[in-house]
């Protein structure tokens, strides 16, 4: 009777852990589901090709302020860096002298329009003498002479009163093109122009502004050989449109029109010069500065664009990873060397309907099964 009453608790245990071997612990036997990766499906679009060159701002145009007349600088009427528009005083050299010589050919040229008008009245009063036989042929003669030489002294004397004249308002240097003016090159109280033209300033036309800029020549040739063969369409007819990149990465807000290409090739750096031009209203863009430039060259209708992001580059070249129709992943190599904003664009190795991943791409290896969600882009900040 207590045989059997201890060998019942035993075979429960038995019992209980046998069954417990067989329904095994929870999710063994079970498949891990697929990882889930971000994919987008490619599809052809219309983008404009922007080529991104180096240059260097310019002023538009550039005019040196000289002295033109021998005197001392008695004023100077601007403010250094200010807008200076034509025509506006900078400089008055003491003008006394040229006012004296003013005067002087003044008096001169009233003596010969008194000679002359001598030379006149006895050339009339001696013609009627002559008919008559009053005067010899001789004397008439030398009243005509005395009246031409009379005329050519008169000549003379308004040519030297107009000299004087303009040496009297070369005392009074004004601006010759409007601009900005930068610092004086001489103080007042300088002897100026005495032998040579003396720099007084300098102005600077910065509104509109020049971007020169340098692109190679073996890009362009690659460009215009894509637009022959029409795989690129021209960004358009006429001034081609150019967005300025500042040294601190920032868009101007002004857009820039191209509008001088060099047709020679520089020999030393094999770059071709071009010239673009931009507006210049708040005088933030100055002549000298670094900036780069991007240039809308051509449009390419039929573009393939993928994110960064989705491009992974190895010593072999760029891949992508490609989602089949079940699932299953694999590599596939892709020509991608130019960048259009944060995408890649891809020349060779993807087509329309193309499925690749995007996200998640820690996730996978080669032949392995995934669960495709569509991937969106993020939101401009």
């Amino acid at each position: 009777m207590n045989t059997t009453r201890l060998a019942c608790p035993a075979l429960l245990l038995i019992l209980l852990l046998a069954g417990c071997g067989q329904s095994g612990g929870p999710g063994q036997g079970a498949a891990m589901p697929p990882p889930e990766v971000s994919v987008l499906t490619v599809a052809p679009e219309r983008i404009a090709l922007t080529t991104e060159l180096p240059g260097r701002l310019e002023a538009t145009r550039v005019a040196q302020v000289r002295a033109r007349v021998a005197g001392i600088v008695l004023q100077q009427s601007f403010r250094e860096g200010s807008e200076v528009k034509a025509g506006e005083v900078l400089f008055r050299i003491d003008s006394a002298p040229f006012q004296a010589t003013v005067n002087n050919a003044q008096a001169a040229l009233a003596k010969a329009e008194a000679n002359l008008a001598q030379a006149n009245l006895k050339v009339q009063r001696y013609r009627p003498l002559v008919e008559t036989y009053a005067i010899s042929k001789q004397e008439f003669d030398d009243a005509l002479t005395a009246q031409s030489q009379t005329t050519a002294d008169l000549a003379s004397a308004r040519a030297v009163l107009d000299q004087a004249r303009l040496n009297l308002g070369y005392a009074t240097v004004t601006a010759p093109i409007s601009g900005r003016i930068g610092r004086t090159l001489v103080t007042e109280g300088a002897l100026v122009g005495q032998g040579e033209a003396t720099p007084l300033a300098i102005i600077q036309q910065l509104d509109p502004i020049y971007v020169n800029l340098t692109q190679s020549s073996t890009d362009l040739s690659r460009l215009k050989q894509a637009l022959a063969s029409g795989q690129l369409k021209s960004a358009g007819q006429g001034m081609a449109k150019v967005t300025l990149v500042s040294e601190d990465g920032s868009i101007y807000p002004h857009s820039g029109k191209l509008f001088f290409s060099d047709l020679t090739v520089d020999e030393s750096s094999g770059a071709i010069l071009m010239r673009a031009e931009f507006p210049n209203p708040l005088r933030a863009l100055l002549p000298g500065m670094y900036v780069r430039a991007r240039l809308d060259q051509a449009v390419n209708e039929h573009a393939i664009t993928v994110p960064q992001q989705a491009v992974i580059r190895g010593t072999d070249g760029a891949s992508v990873w490609l989602v089949g129709p079940e699932g299953k992943v694999a590599a596939q190599p892709v020509t991608a060397d130019a960048a259009q904003g944060g995408k890649w664009i891809v020349s060779q190795g993807l087509k329309a309907g193309d499925r690749i991943i995007v996200e998640g791409l820690q996730k996978i290896k080669p032949g392995a099964i995934v669960k495709p969600v569509p991937w969106h882009a993020p939101a401009p900040k």
